[in-house]
This record gives structure tokens, C-alpha cells and sequence, in this order.
């Protein structure tokens, strides 16, 4: 039984902790001091979902269905171009850079979440498709290693959102999040042209 969830916490761990969108938008609302909560559960219950489709079996039915990642892919390039932009946006003008720690309002931030979440064809491919064939691999213990997946995603996301907090005497200076608004914009448009490109 261990073993099967810390196979599982392993392999889930090791495809979340990676600069992606989802994580750069998640790290930029905990520095904030926003209502991280209602986030961080969006992406926990979300992969949770995504987890349990793709060790269902369900990821070999999606496979059959290119046109719509394919979809996927240009609506979540489109968006995250824009979010791009307006990082830049932010980083590049002095004027605007004063909103900069701003908190997002709550309903705004939960639509970016879903968003940055749902619109990424690589979580399908990713979560679904790639987690879900090495669960299948380990027969009847998959479930086992899809909660050990599960677990991990939990733990990362609260990591993340909840642990930003400990960097806010960083970020009390402008130009930290001057910087950081760099990383996101570049982060969030090499992610969105790589999406468009990758499906034209």
C-alpha cells in the first residue's frame, strides 16, 4: 500500500513542480495576500478530477479526440498570451506599477484560476494521459497511486499558495515585482506561442 502512494506521490509531485502557468499565476495571488484558499482548492480538486479521469482509463478515449486538444490549445495560447501582455504591461510602465500588489479580486482571481487550470491542453496530456498510463501500469494498486498523486498536487498547491506569504518582505520593494512580472510575462507568453504554434 505504501509503496503504491509514494510511487504515485513521486511521479504527481514531479509533473506539478514546474514554472507553468497555473503556478506562476497561484505564486503571484499568495504574494498578494488574496484569498489563496478558494485557489488553492480549485487546483488541488482539479487535478484530483484530472487524476482520477486518467486512472479510470479514460485518457485512451481522449487520445482518440486530437481536435479537441487541438481547441484547447488555442483558446488556453490566446489566454495566456493576453495575461502575458498584461504582465508586461504592468512591468514596463511605471505608471501601472504602483497596482502591481494589488489583490485580485476574488471573483476575478477564481476565473483566472479555472482558466490557467482547464485551458491547458498540457494538463490533459500531462495529468491525464501520461499519469493515468503509469496508475493503469500497477493494475489493481492504480487507485492507490492516483491518491498518492492526488496527495502530492494537494500538498504542492498549498506549499505554493499559503508559502508565498514567507516572501512578502521580498516583495515589499517595487521592483521585485517588477521582476517577477517579467518572469510571468515571459513564462506566460513563451507557454501561449508554444500552445498556438504547436497546433497550427
Amino acid at each position: 500500500m505504501l509503496p503504491l502512494l509514494l510511487a504515485g506521490f513521486g511521479t504527481g509531485l514531479s509533473l506539478i513542480v514546474a514554472i507553468g502557468s497555473q503556478n506562476a499565476f497561484l505564486l503571484q495571488q499568495g504574494l498578494r495576500g488574496g484569498a489563496v484558499t478558494p485557489l488553492v482548492v480549485i487546483c488541488a480538486v482539479s487535478d484530483l478530477v484530472l487524476i482520477g479521469l486518467g486512472v479510470s482509463g479514460i485518457g485512451a478515449v481522449i487520445e482518440q479526440w486530437p481536435t479537441a486538444i487541438g481547441v484547447i490549445a488555442v483558446g488556453g495560447g490566446l489566454f495566456l498570451l493576453g495575461y502575458g501582455a498584461l504582465a508586461a504591461r504592468r512591468a514596463f510602465r511605471p505608471s501601472v506599477m504602483t497596482v502591481g500588489a494589488e489583490r485580485t479580486p476574488l471573483r476575478k482571481a477564481v476565473l483566472a484560476c479555472v482558466a490557467f487550470t482547464w485551458l491547458n491542453p498540457h494538463v490533459y496530456l500531462d495529468t491525464v494521459l501520461l499519469l493515468g498510463s503509469v496508475a493503469v501500469a500497477h493494475g489493481d494498486g492504480r487507485w492507490l497511486f492516483g491518491l498518492g498523486a492526488g496527495i502530492a498536487s494537494a500538498v504542492w498547491f498549498s506549499a505554493l499558495g499559503f508559502g508565498a506569504k514567507k516572501l512578502a518582505g521580498v516583495f515589499a520593494r517595487p521592483v521585485a515585482w517588477r521582476v517577477l512580472d517579467v518572469v510571468i510575462a515571459v513564462t506566460m507568453t513563451g507557454l501561449g506561442a508554444a500552445m498556438l504554434l504547436s497546433h497550427v
